[in-house]
């Protein structure tokens, strides 16, 4: 229905005349069915097409928080495969690369995935030495902070006597000693939970080494469970969906070093301690779009001021914001906004949207997701599969179209 149809003129007196007339000479009246044509006919055509947006809406809402449920009840196995799926995108150049030199397929995977975790120990062990050094002087020195906040309890507006101070330190006491109980089960917990991470990284190990290792014969699996009709269309969606998710890992990683290097060798010239292991977990919060520098370059700048006092924190402050700087006007809009052709804006409402509804992992793995389903939805929506040579879906395979093969699916 239309507008037109709107506004074209309705006369429903002709129809109701032969019942008047009969009613006239005396022929009892009968009521008239109105159809369900009519009764949209009296619906203004903004309202039906208002109705139709709003139940479509809703049920792909409604599919959407249902689907979100779901996988919420399985996280403990989504997310070591998602973890999988970063670390494929990541290590697949160095698979395809000992490939060429014609390293067999199994051991090129063996030897990508040992030297990863060769790389990955040694970073830890490294930044391991230096925290146990490091913490032994940024001890004493937080040592002497407390006493300089003594020394001005006493001294400046609050003028809180010694006796005042102990029995104020006697109550904190006190007060952990009647919450034992919760504190033990916080560290149960903590403990529990570490358990479940070291569970959780040794399945995304297990899966990683089948993703490099027949990661294109997995996808060509899932891809021929579908439709005959529907499979160049899906396969296409998937190999660009990945292909977006690659080249985020990548962009995210050239990113990630660029605020490490920045903010831990500006930490290392200002004298701030534990620069090296500070630089170290710049690299990682920064895996989390935007706000994971924010909240590690918080902490240099926390560091320096318990260190090096407030000047020395005011200087580090400015190191980080010419850091986030440089990310949020130089590396995000022509590095990132290329790569995964996601607007800032879009990028961190996922961040919080994914920190709301899934905490960490949902800060870390939103963007990506993001990307996949953009590139995959563009993809179907203009059709793009009907454009690309024909894929072959009859075949034992789903093969790549030509140019798209390349580094996809961990091959």
């Amino acid at each position: 229905m239309t507008p037109v149809d709107d506004a074209a003129p309705r006369d429903h007196t002709a129809a109701t005349r032969p019942a008047a007339s009969s009613a006239s000479a005396g022929a009892p009246a009968r009521a008239r069915t109105v159809t369900d044509r009519e009764i949209d006919q009296d619906i203004p055509y903004g309202v039906r097409i208002a109705a139709s947006w709003s139940w479509r809406l809703g049920l792909i809402i409604l599919m959407a928080a249902a689907l979100v449920w779901l996988l919420s009840r399985v996280s403990f196995l989504l997310i070591p495969v998602m973890v999988a799926a970063l670390l494929a995108g990541l290590l697949s150049p160095v698979k395809n690369w000992l490939k060429r030199k014609h390293v067999p397929n199994g051991l090129a995977v063996a030897m990508t995935v040992l030297g990863f975790i060769g790389l990955v120990g040694g970073a830890l062990a490294l930044v391991g030495r230096q925290l146990v050094s490091g913490f032994a002087e940024l001890w004493s020195e937080a040592l002497t902070g407390v006493q300089k906040i003594q020394v001005w309890l006493a001294d400046g507006p609050l003028h809180l006597t010694a006796a005042q101070i102990d029995q104020y330190l006697k109550e904190g006491t006190a007060a952990l000693q009647n919450n034992t109980s919760s504190i033990l089960s916080g560290a149960l917990s903590f403990g529990s939970t570490a358990g479940h991470f070291a569970a959780g990284m040794i399945l995304a190990l297990f899966i990683l080494i089948f993703f490099l290792l027949e990661g294109d014969r997995i996808w060509s699996f899932l891809v021929r469970l579908l439709p005959r009709k529907a499979r160049s269309a899906a396969d296409g969606a998937g190999r660009v969906g990945w292909t977006s998710m690659v080249s985020y890992v990548r962009v995210q990683m050239l990113v990630a070093f660029v605020d490490a290097v920045g903010i831990g060798v500006g930490a290392a010239i200002l004298g701030v301690p534990l620069a090296l292991p500070l630089g170290v977990l710049v690299f990682l919060g920064s895996f989390i779009p935007i706000v994971g520098a924010l909240v590690t370059g918080a902490v240099a700048v926390l560091l320096a001021l318990v260190a090096n006092g407030w000047v020395n924190a005011l200087i580090m402050l400015g190191v980080v914001l010419l850091v986030q700087q440089l990310e949020s006007h130089i590396l995000q809009p022509l590095i990132m906004g290329k790569a995964v052709k996601l607007h800032p804006v879009a990028v961190i409402l996922a961040v919080a949207a994914g920190s709301y509804l899934a905490g960490i992992p949902g800060a870390l793995f939103s963007v990506p997701i993001l990307a996949v389903a953009n590139s995959s939805i563009r993809y179907i929506a203009g059709r793009t599969w009907e454009h690309e040579s024909a894929l072959e879906t009859a075949g034992p395979d789903v093969t790549a179209p030509a140019g798209r093969g390349g580094d996809n699916k961990g091959d």
